[in-house]
């Protein structure tokens, strides 16, 4: 018969047994690219940074569209300082003391033109906003794809040292049974040596690509990707690149700049017309002397307006003009950057098609004739590592066209931020 306190332990092992071998809760779902696209909106600090500048100038907004605060204005009027009446507040009859507010009668033409110069600046820092989600997804893309051609190339690698690993046996053999020299053993093992070491430096770049993801997502970089999106959908198109880049972020903030210094304009334009100030003041006197009240207006006196208040309308409409260069220039520059992008991505996929369809056959089928002639006694060990190392590097370029092709995609599809514009299939694209 057990004893209980046996079946007990029994149990507890057994449940440790079923928890360590058991999936852990903590285990997370391959990263995709649309993953991290999100993690690293969600982890951004610069996109909050253009919501608070947003936020900020709305607040201005408000409190540049109100009226300066009233001034209060005390004082003591008349003090004798010397005689019998020296300091007296009520003795004489000039003396008084004062208590007045001055209020500035601003037009309401300046101040709505000062409020809409603060919403001009939260446009600007919302087109910011779109401008920092577009280069964060692009970066972001660009790191997740890196990592994961970098891996490709490391599973590459792995494979074709298996098989290398294979070539050594068959020359240990050859060369024990008097069919093979044992410099052919020595020549399979260098090829070993050398895929090894390209594997310790593709483990170098792996480590470098996923840290470079690290700095956008975080802790889920360590995690297996996913699948690779499909590259041959972008979102531009040649015939009318130019109507597409006028929405890029970095010209809507040109844009947003642009309104702004034009809503400078009308501020100095508004500062042409003067504001007036009322001011009215109690002024008490001894008891023996009645009080007064007096009311004045202040008027500023723009004598000299040519020299001064339309020299500054004239620089805020040379800025203006300097604004609307930069964007007329940095459209030319995007379109012709994004229409050179655009045509390296279809040449690239091309290449990549005649890889697919030629390039990567004949190596392998070099490789296989070559490992054929070798093991039927008819051709040189020397031959089946040439054509083993020429199929390993067809195929890491192969890898690495791809690579450059995908880091194209992720510039041209993320010019704006993903949901903004309509995706084009490639087929529409000219060829």
């Amino acid at each position: 018969m057990i004893h209980p306190w046996g079946l007990r332990i029994a149990a507890a092992i057994l449940l440790g047994l079923i928890a360590l071998h058991a999936p852990s809760a903590t285990w997370a779902a391959p990263l995709s690219l649309d993953d991290a696209l999100r993690l690293a909106q969600e982890r951004s600090r610069q996109l909050s940074a253009q919501d608070a500048s947003a936020a900020a100038a709305r607040e201005m907004a408000i409190a540049a569209g109100q009226r300066p605060d009233p001034t209060l204005k005390a004082g003591i009027n008349n003090l004798p300082i010397n005689g019998e009446e020296r300091f007296s507040l009520s003795r004489d009859f000039m003396t008084m003391r004062s208590v007045g507010v001055m209020q500035e009668l601003t037009r309401s033409s300046k101040l709505k033109a000062r409020s809409a110069r603060y919403e001009r600046d939260a446009e600007v820092a919302e087109a910011g906003h779109t401008l920092a989600l577009a280069n964060l997804q692009r970066d972001t893309a660009v790191a997740w794809l890196d990592r994961f051609y970098q891996e490709r190339m490391r599973d590459v690698l792995v494979r074709q040292r298996d098989e290398a690993r294979l070539q050594i046996e068959a020359a240990d053999a050859g060369y024990r049974g008097g069919r093979g020299s044992q410099a052919d053993v020595f020549a399979a093992r260098s090829a070993v040596a050398q895929i090894d070491d390209r594997i310790a430096q593709v483990d170098r770049q792996v480590t470098t690509a996923r840290t470079q993801l690290g700095r956008w997502v975080g802790a889920p970089a360590a995690e297996p990707l996913g699948s690779a999106p499909a590259l041959d959908v972008v979102r531009l198109r040649a015939e009318d690149l130019e109507a597409q880049i006028a929405h890029h972020p970095q010209i809507a903030v040109l844009l947003k700049q642009e309104a702004a210094a034009q809503a400078d304009v009308e501020v100095a334009r508004a500062n042409k017309h003067s504001d007036w100030s009322v001011e009215v003041m109690l002024s008490q006197r001894g008891p023996a002397y009645s009080n007064m009240v007096s009311v004045g207006v202040s008027v500023p006196l723009q004598w000299d307006q040519t020299n001064r208040q339309d020299r500054e309308v004239a620089a805020k409409l040379a800025m203006v003009e300097q604004v609307r260069a930069q964007r007329e220039e940095e459209t030319r520059m995007h379109v012709a950057d994004a229409l050179a992008m655009l045509l390296e991505w279809q040449s690239n996929r091309e290449r990549l098609q005649r890889y697919d369809a030629s390039l990567l056959p004949l190596a392998g089928e070099r490789t296989h004739a070559a490992v054929a002639a070798y093991r039927g006694g008819t051709g040189p060990l020397n031959v089946v590592l040439e054509a083993r190392r020429a199929e390993i590097d067809t195929r890491m370029e192969r890898l690495r066209l791809e690579m450059e092709t995908a880091r194209l995609w992720a510039q041209l599809n993320y010019l704006v931020p993903a949901g903004h514009g309509r995706p084009q299939n490639s087929k529409e694209n000219p060829q």
